[in-house]
């Protein structure tokens, strides 16, 4: 380890992972995997460095929980690309959404939110801008909801299929009960999210500017107990979680000083435990950034 930060202090570029190193890093995930008692856990990495990728079970389709917060800003930015829509535009704060399922109304609960300072404004205005930093930095479903009105489900989907991200599917708002007791559920795959997140590391989607704006705002994320809890202090990194009961997603963007930076997506299910689920995306972090950082 020393040795990384020597080179790092020297501009001296990281070795990209041996070939015959590679397996006994899928080795050991395999074996962090098997040691949680987790029900499923899919994990896609890309090394936009070298090129060296690793996935298992990256096609297994699970609840998406907040990690579908990331199309949705995608498709915010395509549309104010294409200018039906501007970054700064004001919009109402209004607690009421319709069910998917028979169009009854329904609001979000505080208490049940990540975020209960967009509650205090119910009846003001927010712009786009500050509704997506409430969206991605805390997670927020009401501002969620917000603008899941304004861009629709249908073109979050398109988007996504535009990009190769098949293993996503933006179906409904958050907390539509109905929906959810009816099996109607945002979806999501590893490599879905790893899809998604080439594009904007690799400044392939849109522009370098909109997603340079993009990294900016996943990189002030506030829950950094999965994926950055593995690195070292200070790495920046670019994410979003998700969890709802028994599932515990973070999927990022890495970088590391003197590199192009890496994507690691990690998905867990059956872990009830929050904090043991987080210990294990962690600990598949830090097994990642050991190898790429070991010469």
């Amino acid at each position: 380890m020393l040795h990384f930060f020597l080179m790092t202090l020297l501009g001296l570029t990281i070795h990209p992972v041996p070939v015959r190193d590679r397996a006994s890093v899928k080795s050991e995930i395999e074996r962090l995997v098997k040691a949680s008692g987790a029900e499923v856990v899919g994990v896609s990495f890309y090394d936009t460095d070298s090129s060296w990728s690793l996935e298992m079970n990256e096609h297994v389709s699970m609840h998406a929980a907040s990690t579908m917060k990331v199309p949705v800003m995608m498709e915010v930015f395509k549309e104010a690309s294409e200018g039906t829509l501007h970054l700064n535009d004001p919009v109402k704060i209004e607690n009421r959404f319709h069910s998917l399922v028979d169009g009854s109304e329904f609001a979000l609960l505080k208490e049940d939110d990540s975020d209960e300072e967009m509650y205090a404004r119910i009846g003001q205005s927010m712009t786009i801008t500050d509704l997506m930093e409430h969206m991605i930095t805390r997670s927020s479903n009401l501002a969620t909801n917000v603008l899941i009105e304004k861009v629709k489900p249908e073109r979050v989907n398109r988007l996504m299929t535009s990009l190769g991200a098949s293993g996503m599917q933006v179906r409904r708002a958050l907390d539509d009960t109905k929906a959810f007791r009816a099996g109607i559920n945002n979806t999501t795959t590893s490599n879905g999210l790893l899809v998604l997140l080439r594009a904007i590391a690799e400044n392939k989607f849109l522009s370098t500017s909109a997603c340079e704006q993009m990294i900016a705002i996943m990189a002030r994320q506030h829950y950094n107990d999965g994926i950055p809890a593995g690195l070292p202090s200070g790495t920046r990194v670019a994410h979003k979680t998700g969890w709802i009961t028994g599932i515990n997603h973070d999927a990022s963007i890495i970088y590391l000083s003197g590199r192009k930076p890496y994507v690691l997506v990690v998905l867990t299910r059956g872990i009830e435990d929050p904090k043991k689920a987080n210990q294990l995306i962690a600990e598949i972090s830090r097994t990642i950034y050991r190898q790429l950082t070991t010469t």
